[in-house]
């Protein structure tokens, strides 16, 4: 079974992030803020990423399941991915997505856990594009996060970080830490390895820093998902992003294969790389591994991990 441990669909961007509104414009294009960027590769009129089109990338590359993930990037969905995992549940498991600080946050908790369903719940913190960029001091382990650890923990839930860039003040891994402490059972999965730094291999503060969060997979409820390498590698090197992989080499000596889960983040690594593409460099990089410890990485560990 192959498994996308870390995908997206929206019909229109709505998200709000430190930088400003997201918003769909045409042709792949999208407004952050003031600014416009190319998001997608130019396939339809109306920038969007139904789940009907990942459907049909995954089919197209071979994948048997996916895991919907959210943030507020891309505005709140949960109506949207619980619906697409009603319709198509072969094929798709969903997290949901809550802002810990909004008034019914607890309203929305109760909602996607008891009436939708989800038994993830996705936290992107990033400053770029996710809560810290709304809230400059927000901390994993701040009061207002702690009855979510605590109800993920007590409801078997699965939590789904999104650390932002190595080095940045959502970089929490001392945070995370002082979580899993105080909440052994709860199983963890934190997205893009970490965010190694890529295109900054020679700074070794930042390297030291990758290392310690890779670390954090050395507890038995700790993954990694693989998604969204190559757009950290693209601005020094062309697919089949060989440094990027290099990272992923280093965390299998550090931390065991069986801690990563191979994924994408469609669509907006679209931009870098078919989906096909993204599927094959990995493996194309694997070929080193057993046959078992391959299958584990493209999806039997998401399997386990996710309940898909």
């Amino acid at each position: 079974m192959i498994v996308d441990a870390h995908a997206h669909i929206f019909h229109e961007l709505h998200g709000l992030t430190g930088q400003g509104a997201t918003r769909s414009l045409t042709y792949g294009k999208a407004l952050l803020g003031d600014q416009v960027f190319q998001m997608t590769p130019p396939m339809m009129e109306k920038t969007a990423f139904p789940p009907e089109a990942l459907l049909a990338n995954m089919d197209w590359a071979g994948v048997d399941k996916t895991v919907l993930l959210q943030g507020s990037y891309y505005g709140e969905a949960n109506a949207t991915v619980a619906e697409a995992v009603r319709r198509w549940p072969d094929r798709f498991a969903g997290a949901a997505f809550i802002d810990p600080r909004a008034n019914d946050a607890r309203d929305t908790f109760l909602r996607c856990v008891e009436d939708y369903g989800f038994r993830i719940l996705k936290f992107e913190i990033s400053v770029g594009t996710g809560l810290v960029g709304l809230y400059p001091d927000l901390r994993l382990d701040e009061d207002s996060m702690a009855w979510v650890w605590e109800e993920a923990e007590q409801r078997g839930l699965v939590m789904t970080l999104d650390l932002g860039a190595v080095g940045s003040t959502s970089y929490q891994t001392d945070a995370v830490q002082a979580m899993l402490a105080r909440h052994p059972r709860l199983k963890v999965v934190i997205c893009h390895l970490a965010q190694p730094p890529v295109a900054r291999g020679d700074d070794a503060a930042l390297g030291r820093l990758w290392q310690e969060q890779i670390q954090l997979a050395t507890q038995p409820n700790v993954w990694f998902d693989l998604s969204a390498l190559p757009a950290y590698a693209s601005a020094v090197e062309a697919y089949p992003y060989p440094r990027a992989c290099e990272y992923i080499r280093r965390a299998v000596e550090r931390i065991g294969v069986d801690r990563l889960m191979w994924g994408t983040d469609a669509p907006g690594l679209l931009a870098q790389a078919t989906y096909p593409q993204l599927l094959t460099f990995v493996r194309h990089h694997f070929s080193y591994l057993a046959p078992d410890d391959l299958a584990a990485v493209m999806g039997e560990t998401a399997r386990h991990v996710y309940g898909v």
